[in-house]
């Protein structure tokens, strides 16, 4: 058997990674030739709020704490300079009416239909807007860029401290579907550990709101790894949690990143670390399949009697995604791009000063362009990290080849780790129980050399 590598390398949640994006050379790519001939009619539409009231002790995304002088409000209004920049350049540039939203007869002058699936408001933390500012990033996702709110599902993540009453009513009449909350702990010393202080009432209370808000979806982020966690209070994080009976849980290992604040306190991993957080994944995963949830991937779990969420003609690897906000990641088939990244706070306020002060959001400023060979990697990592697996003939219709015989070495690779699933029926590829446990290994190994240089050549900011 060839030695199993270190399973927690890097959680893969998009690629190409966004450290290998770099800044566009002039003359930057204008948005409009860009997205001129790309499939419009299941787009997926993320906003991304870049504040916190505080910063978690392993968050390394792109948010700051607080927002002082009207800086939502400068914010917000650039958000909306944004989303009427892209808006024409999708090709529809009206606004529209609140509640009324781009019709499958509204065309572009490429007579591509203009159409959104799903829509996802991030960050951050987008419950730090005030309720009357969440009802304007509403309007904005619909009467800018004509997001039907109520009829697509609409995810949205909060905090304790934040899912206030009046902020889960505005998102619950706009139509929200999901609220996700990260919540990582129920023991408050585990919390404290982590760098996230917040009492166990203050937790409770929260979900109690949610739940009476009516949004059909609840999904509560848990931690393992943290220092001083134990199989027994992992167990008692997880039933608290189960109390709920949420629709989604996602369990996260805990990783320790450059810049963060558990970076400046914590040393660099160890196979001690591995070994727990392997195995307080497993006991994770095996609670909460014997009680009815379902695996979608190594961090998402579904209970089996939820609602399904999602359109079924909306598919991450061929659908277009725009973002919106100076976090959010925007992709086309030939280019993803975003704006700058940052980690330490002091760049992250200058970006988001930067991303305020911007007038003309026609062009595409950092980014990497995806070429077919990115394509076909970028398809068999998000395809084979879901728990379902992939269809072999999806991906040679799509490429016109076997992915086997795209990625004769890698596979092999798997396949002898004992990653793949002997037991698949034919024409499925799909992770075994230990390739999933190791999706953070797995998902790295199949970078491609040219992504792998520029993530290693990024200088941290």
């Amino acid at each position: 058997m060839t030695e199993s590598p270190r399973p927690y390398e890097s959680y893969v949640y998009a690629y190409p990674h966004k450290t290998a994006y770099r800044p566009l050379p002039d003359p930057t790519p204008s948005l409009a030739p860009l997205w001129r001939g790309e499939p419009k009619d299941a787009l997926s539409l993320y906003a991304h709020i870049p504040f916190c009231e505080v910063r978690c002790g392993f968050c390394n995304l792109f948010t700051r704490i607080g927002a002082p002088d009207e800086l939502t409000t400068r914010y917000l209004d650039a958000l909306d300079r944004q989303a009427t920049a892209v808006r024409e350049a999708l090709g529809q540039s009206q606004t529209l009416s609140r509640g009324q939203a781009v019709s499958d007869s509204q065309t572009l002058g490429d007579s591509a239909p203009v159409r959104f699936a799903t829509a996802a408001f991030g960050g951050g933390t987008p419950t730090f807007l005030t309720a009357a500012e969440l009802d304007r990033l509403c309007d904005i996702a619909e009467k800018r860029m004509g997001v039907d709110l109520r009829a697509v599902p609409l995810s949205v993540e909060t905090s304790p401290s934040t899912a206030t009453a009046d902020r889960l009513a505005v998102l619950a009449e706009r139509g929200a579907t999901r609220l996700s909350i990260g919540v990582q702990s129920f023991v408050e010393a585990e919390a404290r550990a982590a760098v996230r202080p917040q009492r166990r009432a203050e937790v409770e209370a929260a979900l109690g709101r949610i739940r009476e808000a009516g949004v059909p979806v609840l999904n509560i982020d848990l931690i393992y790894g943290i220092d001083g966690q134990t199989e027994q209070t992992w167990t008692h994080s997880l039933d608290a949690a189960l109390a709920w009976r949420p629709e989604e849980l996602y369990l996260y290992p805990l990783y320790v990143r450059p810049l963060t604040g558990l970076g400046r306190l914590t040393a660099t991993a160890d196979r001690a670390w591995d070994e727990q957080r392997l195995r307080l994944y497993r006991h994770g995963r095996d609670h909460l399949l014997a009680r009815g949830y379902e695996q979608v991937s190594m961090r998402m779990f579904r209970r089996a009697d939820a609602p399904p969420q999602g359109a079924d003609d909306y598919a991450c690897q061929t659908d277009g995604m725009i973002g919106l906000g100076c976090g959010a990641r925007s992709y086309t088939s030939s280019l993803h791009y975003s704006f700058d990244y940052a980690v330490e706070m002091r760049e992250i306020r200058a970006i988001i000063d930067d991303y305020t002060a911007t007038e003309d959001f026609t062009r595409a400023r950092v980014g990497r362009w995806v070429d077919a060979g990115e394509a076909r990697r970028r398809h068999l990592l998000q395809s084979l990290l879901q728990a379902r697996g992939m269809p072999t003939g999806e991906y040679e219709e799509r490429f016109g080849a076997s992915p086997f015989a795209d990625f004769p070495d890698e596979l092999g690779r798997f396949e002898a780790l004992g990653w793949l699933d002997p037991t698949a029926p034919a024409g499925l590829l799909r992770l075994s129980s230990e390739g999933l446990a190791h999706s953070d290994a797995l998902g790295p190994a199949l970078f491609s050399p040219a992504v792998r240089a520029a993530m290693a050549a990024y200088e941290p900011k």
